[in-house]
């Protein structure tokens, strides 16, 4: 009998998404019907009832004590005991973490009172800890708005980064018809979106390949961070997907002077490497002269046929720094006409796009040159929030 021989390490990195309170619980429920790969999923709630529902593997009731199984009424400060009560099991779902993202929708008492405390948990335990959260609509009210910004400036602290998607904005990309039903569930799509995009850098092997320790060198102490991700056909599809990805109108900093870059670029055997260098010079030109740059490529047999998707992660902005618009009216009219059009659900979009190709100079490529899995792995590209609208990720245009 053949001994087997265990490795002296594991080759992955362990990433756990963790949702807090009902929006966060949402937002997982959605990543797991997803089948997000190489992620575990936790829920965190003091409403038992709401909780019942995830399908998360694993379920934290805090604040049984506090709350008797029903929620906060959105009082944040009762959402932080209920966390403190629970640290240890928290604690005990955590550890082993390489990296863990925090979800929820701030304004509501659960998600803004524990997130900031799950999220100090998961730092003191050595994981890369990212928050990727709603900001409410504006007709939730001026409470839950206010709710917000105090959980908001709690969490920022806690985190390495943090992903904040206003829904506010969702509501200049939807039609009237729209249910709120509808509108929420694109809440979700966003939040899952952003998980995805960064957890297949890290689980999916590419050519040029990305891997936790290039996410890390980015997104570690980064504060603010962008996300984005954009798909393009046709002529000069690299190009208009890297236009695209950073200026997504979903986030809400731009991309100009960003210090740390990490974008991917995702395609089919077609994909060249002068259209890699095409999609690297636009995300270049946006960003800080001296910024770090890290990128990848993969060949996706799983996109569409003749599609290319760029995925950007952007980190280190300055403080002051306000969105602007990246390229103008006329580029972005031409971006919309030559972008891929997805279907018209949202749940129904291409989960396509990644591209391989040439690089300019200033960007650091991996050493490690891999042959790229059938599966499809997604690109890191840093994502734009800039306030022109023009410039939406495939998935979301023809809303």
């Amino acid at each position: 009998m053949t001994k087997q021989v265990k490795p002296e390490f594991e080759s992955f990195a362990r990433i756990r998404v963790i949702g807090v309170g009902g929006s966060g619980g949402n937002a997982v429920n959605h990543m797991v019907s997803s089948h997000i790969s190489g992620v575990d999923f936790v829920t965190i709630n003091t409403d038992g009832q709401d909780l019942h529902k995830s399908k998360a593997k694993r379920k934290i009731h805090i604040g049984k004590n506090l709350t008797r199984g029903l929620g906060t009424g959105m009082n944040a400060e009762l959402g932080k005991q209920a966390a403190d009560e629970t640290r240890e099991e928290i604690q005990d779902a955590i550890k082993g973490s390489d990296m863990v993202f925090i979800t929820c929708g701030m304004g509501g008492g659960t998600g803004t009172g524990a997130a900031p405390v799950v999220a100090k948990v998961a730092r003191e335990l050595g994981a890369l800890t990212v928050g990727v959260v709603t900001r409410p609509f504006s007709f939730e009210g001026a409470q839950r708005t206010r709710l917000a910004e105090t959980g908001l400036a709690e969490l920022r602290k806690a985190v390495d980064a943090l992903i904040v998607i206003p829904n506010d904005k969702l509501l200049a990309i939807v039609s009237r018809d729209t249910g709120i039903r509808n509108a929420f569930a694109m809440c979700d799509d966003i939040l899952k979106q952003a998980v995805e995009g960064i957890s297949d850098l890290i689980t999916q092997t590419g050519i040029i390949n990305v891997d936790f320790a290039d996410v890390r060198a980015v997104m570690q102490n980064a504060g603010s961070a962008l996300m984005g991700i954009g798909t393009a056909i046709g002529e000069k599809r690299a190009e208009v997907a890297a236009h695209a990805a950073i200026n997504s109108p979903l986030l809400e900093v731009s991309v100009n002077g960003a210090k740390g870059v990490l974008f991917s670029v995702a395609g089919g055997d077609d994909l060249g490497m002068l259209e890699v260098q095409d999609a690297a010079n636009v995300i270049t030109e946006a960003i800080d002269p001296d910024a770090k740059v890290i990128f990848g490529t993969v060949v996706d047999p799983t996109l569409k046929k003749g599609a290319v998707r760029v995925t950007v992660i952007a980190t280190g902005f300055p403080d002051s720094g306000v969105r602007s618009s990246l390229f103008s009216a006329s580029q972005r009219l031409t971006a919309k006409k030559d972008q891929d059009v997805p279907p018209a659900s949202i749940r129904n979009r291409a989960d396509n796009k990644r591209n391989d190709g040439d690089v300019p100079e200033k960007v650091m490529s991996r050493e490690s040159v891999k042959s790229a899995p059938s599966s499809h792995a997604s690109s890191a590209n840093d994502n734009d929030d800039d306030n022109s609208w023009g410039g939406l990720p495939s998935f979301l245009r023809g809303k």
